[in-house]
């Protein structure tokens, strides 16, 4: 997620926040408690505490191949929008660029689109969110105009923005597909009928299908795949073990 709110119910759409995010120079095996603070790991992806809906502390401890929920005090109403979305990215995110991405990178030029994720997961209301922006233009700063959720988990009484529109079957398994808008972007979610705790994927399937629902075209650009959690309340010991995301053109 970026400072958008994106994953509420479908009763409480709420306007996107305009906070700006900064880079903070820190390094690997670090906790970052600034609201907006990352690092980079593996000098390819930058992992970010995106604390954006709430005032109350967060923190991230970061490590060679992640990162973990260390501390998490916010609160947020079911019925809305998360608190923040701590995450790990490949690409541009408010001009904060990961070190030597070809994001954004034109739909019609990617040729392969790959991932790996492993998820640690604890109590709380939260979703596992997996998340792919792409934008009529090759935008690094503000927010895209299509989301793609992928929601490895949820916990709780929280369910995508939007409404369920269908089921489909992508990379070998079964997703719940909502479609909506959150009054900042469009969004497409996949949820994942039971929890996924780690996967390797092509992301360029999703891309894709959502092609072919007329939500973007091929001219569309790709800028950005991150994973991460939407915390509601707790999500303490959460974690991204570890995390790989590949773009070719």
């Amino acid at each position: 997620m970026r400072r958008t709110l994106r994953a509420v119910a479908a009763a409480g759409l709420l306007a996107a926040s305009t906070f700006v995010a900064t880079a903070s120079p820190a390094h690997a095996d670090v906790t970052i408690c600034d609201q907006y603070g990352s690092t980079t790991i593996q000098g390819r992806y930058v992992v970010q505490n995106n604390r954006w809906g709430t005032s109350a502390q967060q923190c991230i401890n970061v490590t060679s191949s992640g990162f973990q929920l260390t501390t998490q005090q916010g609160s947020a109403p079911t019925n809305g929008a998360p608190v923040s979305y701590p995450s790990v990215f490949l690409g541009c995110h408010y001009t904060n660029c990961s070190p030597g991405s070809t994001l954004p990178m034109q739909v019609s030029r990617i040729r392969n689109a790959t991932s790996s994720i492993n998820y640690r997961y604890a109590g709380g209301t939260y979703n596992a969110s997996y998340d792919i922006w792409l934008d009529p233009t090759p935008k690094t700063n503000g927010v895209n105009q299509m989301e793609i959720m992928i929601w490895f988990n949820r916990q709780g009484s929280i369910q995508p923005i939007g409404s369920a529109v269908g089921t489909t079957t992508i990379g070998g398994r079964s997703w719940q597909v909502w479609r909506g808008s959150n009054g900042s972007n469009n969004v497409i979610s996949y949820v994942a009928p039971s929890p996924i705790n780690s996967w390797s994927f092509s992301v360029l399937d999703f891309i894709n299908d959502v092609r072919a629902r007329g939500a973007i075209t091929s001219s569309w650009y790709l800028t950005s795949i991150q994973a991460g959690f939407e915390p509601w309340n707790g999500g303490v010991g959460l974690a991204v073990d570890n995390f790989s995301a590949s773009v070719s053109g």
